[in-house]
């Protein structure tokens, strides 16, 4: 398979995985919520109540974006074309926060949930490096061929020409 033909299956797979992850935050977070409301957990004489709503409503906020993130990664395999300027940003977002709870998740969780983590962040960037933008590629010349302007392969198209030594 060649390079170009490899990208959707990539940006399928971390859309699946993102799915799959939003799922397991949403468990998770309802999980989290049941045993504070069952235990009567509080943190600085805040209601139980509203800390079990608050558990179950961030991580619904959560498991959204990672949808979202998904839906993105499945349009771009889709489509097979690179994200816009705030899809790529959302995209960056998202392999950030993999990047930062996977070095909490190595403290706190163990090393499978890090290398699950690094895993989906590895997903992340494959994708958006498959689909970056291709800089130079679009002079519509043949490999080798002179533009006129004396820069010579690998020059910017709007450097100034090399003056003739």
């Amino acid at each position: 398979m060649d390079g170009v033909a490899a990208r959707r299956p990539v940006a399928w797979a971390a859309a699946v995985v993102l799915v799959l992850e939003a799922l397991g935050i949403l468990f998770l977070n309802w999980v989290l919520s049941i045993v504070v409301d069952k235990q009567q957990m509080s943190m600085a004489g805040v209601d139980p109540g509203v800390m079990s709503t608050g558990a179950w409503v961030l991580g619904a906020v959560f498991a959204l974006y990672l949808v979202s993130c998904a839906a993105l990664l499945a349009r771009i395999g889709l489509r097979d074309r690179p994200p816009g300027t705030l899809g790529r940003i959302a995209l960056i977002t998202c392999a950030v926060v993999h990047a930062v709870l996977g070095a909490f998740a190595v403290g706190l969780v163990g090393w499978a949930a890090f290398a699950v983590l690094m895993a989906v962040l590895a997903l992340l960037v494959l994708t958006l490096t498959a689909y970056g933008a291709s800089y130079g590629a679009s002079s519509g010349l043949p490999d080798g061929e002179d533009t006129g302007r004396g820069g010579g392969p690998g020059t910017p198209a709007g450097a100034p020409a090399r003056p003739a030594s």
